[in-house]
């Protein structure tokens, strides 16, 4: 079968997918996963590893949606300080969620290592800069609160930030030695081969089409078939659509926009992360970036449309944010940009949510997906093989649409180009 390709740079350099064909008959499983990306492959994986029967139906091909597009970054920490997750969930659900966290990118590198898989995997840390004054003292106070549950944050200051990032456009920084990044279609390409050899079966351009539940069973059909299963796990994330009802509703669609430049002369690499360490700072409209393995740089803002990077000024956003945070680029080339949804949850956490017996839904990762996916992945396995939900370190949620989201849908994309503006007045007007 023909790959459907999203127009992201990392198919020039993926590895292959697995050979999968279109679901055309009705068959059995003891778990049918909807959504073959990230979460959905890993989990399949880990529960083929248990002698699960398990099959992926996915409507495009395996991690064309935002899995296949993001930066690939591994971002090991959550935007809110841990007592603010014990005070969200629980002393007991959030020290599991502290724990787990602080170990996720380790167990996302060793995974890599493990299952032998070919995506270009660098741990060479994670510097998140600060844009302005007040970012900065959000960031300290975010470092404080999660060395004092074990990570290992350095503070960069000026002089520090600068060699490690090579722009004077940050002040501040802070670097999180567990980060780093790989390539993200080929790491989820790599989950679905292995999960394949430990017996899952995938189906490609099979979208699901109704879940109903009849005899004591799932029947999750296709347009060329279906499959009857014990259980049902959701893992469709920012392209979440109507399969299960309000589902869609929990999350925002948000887009992020990326570009690659041509490859960068050993001189440019230098002067631009050095040590090859991927970053992103603290605006609204969040600029990111990391090379790729033959040193293109690649990199991203937030934008307003996944089929369209330009809409609503998106590409000049973009461009001219490279060249500000590194003017030693003005005169290198841009091979390619590329658009995909990011699935934003209103508390930027993703929800795990058990809308019936036998159904599990997982999405909303927030920017963070690279590294948090496998972990909501691990949490899915232990929940559907009857672990209980004392053990989890997420939290099971109703399904609880957002207000308006129609509405707030609607006005997304004007969301970006607003955002970049109050992130200009920020640095021109608030303390650095």
């Amino acid at each position: 079968m023909t790959t459907e390709r999203n127009g992201a740079h990392w198919e020039t350099t993926a590895i292959d997918g697995p050979v999968c064909g279109r679901l055309s008959e009705d068959i059995e499983a003891d778990i049918v996963i909807v959504g073959g990306g990230l979460t959905g492959t890993r989990t399949a994986l880990g529960l083929a590893e248990h002698g699960v029967k398990v099959v992926v139906l996915e409507g495009k091909s395996i991690g064309w949606g935002a899995s296949g597009r993001s930066g690939g970054q591994c971002n090991p920490i959550w935007r809110k300080t841990p007592d603010e997750l014990r005070a969200r969930l629980g002393s007991a659900c959030g020290d599991r969620l502290i724990e787990t966290t602080l170990g996720s990118a380790d167990a996302l590198f060793a995974d890599i290592e493990t299952y032998g898989i070919h995506c270009d995997a660098e741990q060479t840390g994670w510097v998140q800069a600060s844009h302005c004054g007040p970012a900065t003292a959000d960031l300290e106070r975010l470092a404080t609160a999660w060395n004092a549950d074990g990570a290992d944050i350095k503070l960069l200051d000026r002089a520090a930030t600068r060699a490690a990032t090579g722009s004077t456009e940050y002040d501040f920084a802070l670097f999180h030695p567990r980060g780093g990044h790989v390539q993200p279609l080929s790491l989820t390409r790599g989950f679905a081969r292995k999960a394949i050899e430990f017996g899952a079966v995938i189906y490609e351009q099979s979208p699901a089409t109704s879940a109903r539940r009849a005899d004591g069973k799932w029947r999750v059909a296709t347009a060329g078939g279906s499959v009857r299963a014990d259980q049902v796990i959701l893992t469709t994330n920012a392209y979440t659509d109507d399969l299960w009802p309000k589902l869609r509703q929990t999350l925002y669609p948000m887009v992020s926009i990326a570009l690659a430049t041509k490859p960068l002369s050993g001189n440019l690499q230098k002067t631009i992360l050095p040590d090859a360490v991927t970053i992103s700072d603290t605006r609204r409209a969040i600029y990111f970036a990391r090379y790729d393995r033959d040193r293109r740089l690649i990199f991203g803002c937030v934008g307003s449309d996944d089929t369209n990077p330009a809409a609503f000024g998106g590409v000049g956003r973009l461009t001219r944010g490279l060249h500000k945070v590194f003017p030693q680029l003005d005169d290198t080339g841009i091979e390619t940009t590329w658009a995909g949804r990011i699935g934003v949850t209103p508390e930027m956490m993703p929800h795990l949510h058990e809308p019936e017996p036998g159904v599990l839904a997982a999405l909303g990762f927030s920017g963070r997906g690279i590294a948090m996916t496998s972990v909501m992945a691990r949490t899915l396995v232990r929940k559907a093989l009857g672990g209980s939900e004392d053990e989890l370190p997420f939290p099971i949620t109703p399904v609880s649409p957002i207000p308006f989201h129609a509405i707030t849908t609607a006005a997304l994309p004007l969301g970006p180009p607003a955002m970049a503006l109050r992130d200009t007045l920020d640095t021109l007007f608030a303390r650095k």
